[in-house]
């Protein structure tokens, strides 16, 4: 027989420990094969598809889109292998202790026999890196099956009898159920109806343990319920309809009572109280990208003490260096190079003269952590909320490398694309709040960083320029910094260097 596996959410890695269902990529009776995906989920990282470890038929899923479940859940059931051969799905016919048998009588030919087929599964490991389990075999297209292709009698041991291969056939939850050692929580749909010989009189006509159990839950009484299965057979659409009868009479019920209670003559708004009580208010979860950063936010503000120091710095020279670079043509044309690639460009020749900002606190040893490299974050805002991916080897980019690898992750972070790996590991951020017409802020550090560079919108102003008043681009620039791996003068140091290479671009070439 088919053996139902039930597979779990598995670790996404960097220590996730929930995601939230955000999308379905398979229905209840679907094929799927091995290393497919199957589920969409959202992490307090990224967006993330889900493949299945097993190839078979999905008898089950556990959790609506918008549910929250931690690593090791259920996530589905899925029906793996094949019988060695194939029995006769003919009518049900009393054994001689009076048990229903599903075989077919002694001497009668077994239409597997005659016509010779089998069902066989390939059994393929899969080999999928994200859960530890490695690739295996191809993903196969995935398909619906018809009830019609399956026809299934219990047999005394409680087994199932199938007249077709097990890829072409839907399991239902009878066969979740039946599967030794498979619990079978609640699905999320409805598995696919089968077709089943008729019952003798007596035992009421279900096959599915999960609908006994949800009739129990509910008080229905399925001997006066009718089947729409086949031969009366009830289903769960049965039990859930009748549900639905009996919560709409209990309420109709309440309201006649209701109405029968309300002195004769009351007011409409005295009827009904309900009407004139304010709106409550409304809790929305923590919990996803929002949950991520509130928890990391918080972490941040109580493990480290920060302080901000901030200076305005004359950007014309950037702002013209800049056009001149993008106006360029011929042999020394490039691709276009943004405002923020300067700056991160900066930031990481600043950095190298200031090492203490490229740093973190290991808390249990008491020690400062200085870092080899730069993995430069910048902020992100997109509609999942604010995202800080991060450009790996930032210190060995120059400023057109750079700009290119944040537009390839900017454009990754608005599809909700990005993986774990590329939003974790950043040893400095670059928050350019700039973009969304305010000129200063005091950033809370991205933890368990040791710095954070503020850039304020640049816009014309009154500058002393040579010792006139004229109209410049001005740019304010903010640093926060842990206090705990410098003093303010390696701070001040480090944020004078950058409004020195924001004003005068050439300072750079010292470094180039």
């Amino acid at each position: 027989m088919a053996q139902v596996l039930e597979f779990k959410l598995p670790d996404l890695g960097e220590g996730l420990t929930e995601a939230e269902i955000v999308r379905w990529l398979v229905e209840v009776g679907d094929v799927v094969a091995i290393d497919q995906p199957v589920v969409e989920v959202e992490t307090a990282k990224a967006m993330v598809e889900v493949p299945c470890p097993y190839g078979g038929v999905v008898t089950a899923r556990f959790g609506e889109e918008g549910t929250e479940l931690p690593v090791g859940a259920p996530l589905l059931t899925v029906a793996v292998g094949a019988p060695e051969g194939l029995e006769t799905s003919g009518p049900v016919t009393p054994g001689p202790s009076g048990a229903r048998n599903g075989s077919a009588p002694s001497g009668s030919p077994s239409p597997s026999s005659s016509s010779g087929s089998s069902a066989t599964e390939s059994s393929g490991g899969s080999g999928n890196v994200l859960v530890g389990y490695g690739t295996g075999a191809p993903a196969a297209r995935r398909r619906r099956i018809r009830p019609d292709r399956l026809d299934r009698t219990p047999t005394l041991s409680g087994a199932l009898t199938v007249e077709a291969p097990v890829q072409e056939a839907p399991v239902s939850e009878a066969l979740v159920s039946e599967a030794p050692g498979v619990p079978v929580p609640a699905a999320s749909s409805t598995a696919v109806p089968v077709s089943v010989a008729p019952v003798s009189d007596g035992p009421v006509p279900v096959v599915s343990p999960l609908v006994r159990r949800l009739a129990r839950q509910h008080d229905i009484e399925l001997r006066r319920l009718t089947g729409s299965g086949p031969d009366g057979l009830i289903l769960r659409a049965d039990v859930d309809r009748a549900i639905r009868q009996a919560e709409e009479a209990e309420a109709a019920k309440t309201r006649t009572a209701r109405a029968a209670a309300a002195p004769t003559g009351a007011s409409p708004a005295a009827a009904s109280p309900a009407a004139s009580a304010a709106p409550a208010a409304e809790r929305i979860p923590l919990r996803g990208v929002r949950g991520a950063v509130a928890d990391k936010l918080s972490r941040s503000r109580t493990e480290i003490p920060d302080a901000t120091c901030w200076v305005d710095a004359d950007a014309t020279e950037l702002m013209a260096v800049r056009a001149a670079m993008n106006a360029a043509t011929g042999p020394s044309a490039g691709p276009k190079v943004s405002v923020l690639a300067l700056l991160a460009r900066i930031c990481t020749a600043a950095l190298a003269r200031f090492p203490e900002l490229n740093s973190t606190v290991d808390t249990e040893a008491r020690e400062i952590v200085r870092l080899p490299g730069v993995h430069l974050g910048f902020a992100a805002q997109t509609e999942r909320g604010l995202v800080v991916p991060v450009v790996r080897d930032a210190h060995a980019r120059n400023a057109e490398s750079i700009g290119a690898e944040i537009a390839r992750l900017t454009e990754l972070a608005r599809t909700g694309k990005l993986s774990p790996a590329q939003l974790t590991g950043g040893t400095f951020t670059l928050n350019n709040y700039g973009v969304f017409g305010v000129d200063g802020s005091t950033p809370i550090i991205n933890h368990p960083e040791a710095a954070m560079l503020g850039v304020g919108r640049i816009m014309p102003k009154p500058w002393v320029h040579q010792g006139e008043l004229a109209v410049r681009q001005v740019v304010q620039l903010s640093l926060t910094f842990d206090h705990r791996v410098c003093d303010g003068g390696t701070a001040g140091g480090f944020l004078r260097y950058v409004a020195d290479c924001v004003e005068q671009p050439a300072v750079l070439l010292r470094t180039l």
